[in-house]
């Protein structure tokens, strides 16, 4: 039996990380390829972990397996939803880490050996670092495209209003750091925050202008998929099909554009292609596996 040959416990994980591997590689390789990940490797991968895991439950007489199954898919449903109604991940990322969720599941009554919350946070850090090469790739790629549109955003009315209010922010905290703040400790915090401040708001004019230059793209109603982010409120004789408040178009809308398509009454549809984030998942869940949990690591 499995059991006399891994033990009670090593050939479950070896299962169960292995079958996580290849879902993650051949669900990367569709992301990147089609900027899709389909349904049946997304619920293939939930069914065949509560599956297995109830099959482990009766090879070795414990209710544990599939308990810890369950509490990892809905732990992991309750991440993916709020991630995808943030507007960070799409349909296919947040079911792929629902399946990994079922398939290893999570053991509430031990601390250690948690190896999927050691992937979140992997993955937390993998995914900074991985969007924003591929920010850069992307505005390198079409970057007379993108520097139009970060000049274009920069001039904007309200950005120079910020502009100027930040610089008269930054001339009073200067001249408190000089003459007022005697403590190191606060003038470190203070100019901490300033700095921390300043780049986020240049970095949220790069992503936006990223997304205008390089992540819109018209496409007839044909080639939408279900998950498609709509740019545009898109209405039809008067009447409101779909929008960027929907969180992605539904099969049903896609038919009604289809249809209205056929009638000439829909030309294209613009869409935003999100940065294909499942490779990250696969990077960290490799990290993951050989490494351990990279805060345990920093301790």
């Amino acid at each position: 039996m499995v059991y006399d040959w891994f033990g009670s416990w090593i050939a479950p994980s070896i299962v169960a990380y292995g079958i996580s591997f290849v879902a993650l590689l051949a669900a990367s390789l569709t992301d990147l390829k089609t900027r899709e990940v389909p349904d049946w490797l997304n619920y293939g991968l939930i069914i065949s972990g509560i599956a297995l895991n109830l099959l482990f439950s009766v090879i070795y007489s414990t209710h544990s397996f599939i308990i810890n199954s369950i509490v990892g898919l809905i732990i992991f449903f309750g991440i993916a939803y709020i991630m995808f109604y943030a507007g960070q991940w799409g349909g296919g990322d947040s079911k792929i880490l629902m399946g990994l969720g079922a398939m290893i599941g999570i053991d509430l009554s031990s601390t250690s050996h948690q190896f999927l919350f050691g992937f979140f946070i992997s993955s937390l850090f993998v995914g900074a670092i991985y969007g924003l090469l591929w920010s850069i790739w992307l505005a390198f790629k079409n970057k007379k495209k993108f520097l139009t549109a970060y000049t274009k955003i920069s001039s904007g009315k309200n950005i120079v209003k910020i502009k100027k209010t930040m610089v008269i922010f930054l001339l009073a905290l200067l001249f408190s750091l000089l003459f007022i703040v005697r403590t190191n400790t606060i003038r470190t915090l203070l100019l901490s925050a300033s700095l921390l401040i300043l780049v986020t708001f240049y970095l949220w004019i790069f992503v936006k202008a990223i997304e205008k230059s390089s992540m819109y793209k018209s496409v007839e109603p044909s080639k939408l998929t279900e998950g498609d982010w709509i740019v545009d409120d898109v209405y039809v004789e008067g009447k409101y099909i779909t929008g960027p408040k929907e969180l992605g178009i539904s099969k049903s809308q896609i038919r009604k554009l289809v249809q209205f398509h056929k009638q000439k009454k829909v030309r294209k549809i613009l869409i935003k292609e999100g940065i294909p984030f499942v490779p990250s998942f696969f990077i960290a869940f490799c990290i993951t596996w050989v490494f351990g949990n990279p805060l345990m690591l920093l301790l």
